[in-house]
């Protein structure tokens, strides 16, 4: 059984999620306080945290990065404040959703089940997904899809993009590159790789002379950009993000 731990100082809040929570078969466990809710963390560990960020000794923020200390279970924090500021440090803590008081108990639940459900299928196959899908790589079978339409790289530009997915928005230079290669096709030649990237591009990229994934830093190397989707960006906010990133790093390119 799935079993959930729920932490919030206001008893009557407790109470309702517990019960729809237990209506759907999941095991609960409560908190009234932060220090509360570690102990029963690393004792009963659970599949996954809903946690008020007003609590009366530590914060829910506070509990979060302890938490992530030494743990990926997934957190859904309650709060009643809403201001982006508010939102943003409880993600940015840890936090793998933020649900804003007041709330239908339903809508909790859901939550719940959408993060555990996401977080079954990353632990089947790790995925990493730019763009709002547009670009997913799957480590485990070496697969790459653009658009959803897998696309046949050679091993040595699949560790190339691998890699640079892996190390996002990090600068690689040639020489960094070439470790990634040599032993494969190594010749000697550093401005193989550029031959590499080439490929790369055109089958990634919509446009490879206007790229939006890969990007050549001027007298520095190559870096992967775009939008890498996670927990916390939602497709809207992607849409936007990739855009916007898109022609910032055109512009550089």
């Amino acid at each position: 059984m799935t079993k959930i731990l729920v932490v919030d100082d206001e008893k009557k809040i407790v109470d309702i999620v517990t019960a729809y929570l237990i209506a759907q078969k999941f095991e609960v466990e409560v908190a009234y306080s932060g220090t509360e809710a570690l102990t029963k963390f690393y004792k009963w560990q659970p599949n996954l945290v809903v946690l008020d960020l007003m609590l009366p000794d530590l914060d829910g923020n506070e509990v979060t990065r302890r938490i992530r200390q030494d743990s990926k279970t997934p957190i859904i924090m309650l709060t009643a404040k809403s201001s982006d500021e508010s939102i943003v440090n409880g993600l940015q803590s840890g936090a793998d959703d933020y649900v804003v008081k007041p709330f239908s108990p339903r809508v909790v639940v859901e939550r719940i089940k959408t993060v555990l459900r996401r977080v079954t299928e990353e632990q089947a196959e790790k995925v990493l997904s730019f763009n709002n899908g547009q670009l997913k790589i799957k480590l485990e079978s070496q697969q790459v899809f653009v658009h959803d339409m897998e696309i046949a790289l050679t091993p040595t530009e699949y560790d190339i993009l691998a890699t640079m997915a892996n190390y996002y928005r990090q600068i690689f230079t040639r020489e960094q590159l070439i470790d990634l290669t040599r032993g494969i096709d190594y010749d000697g030649l550093d401005r193989m790789i550029d031959s590499h990237i080439k490929n790369l591009r055109r089958k990634i990229e919509s446009d490879n002379t206007k790229p939006v994934y890969i990007i050549t830093v001027h007298g520095r190397g190559y870096r992967l950009v775009g939008v890498k989707m996670n927990e916390t960006t939602d497709s809207d906010t992607a849409n936007n993000l990739f855009y916007i990133f898109g022609v910032i790093d055109r512009r550089f390119n």
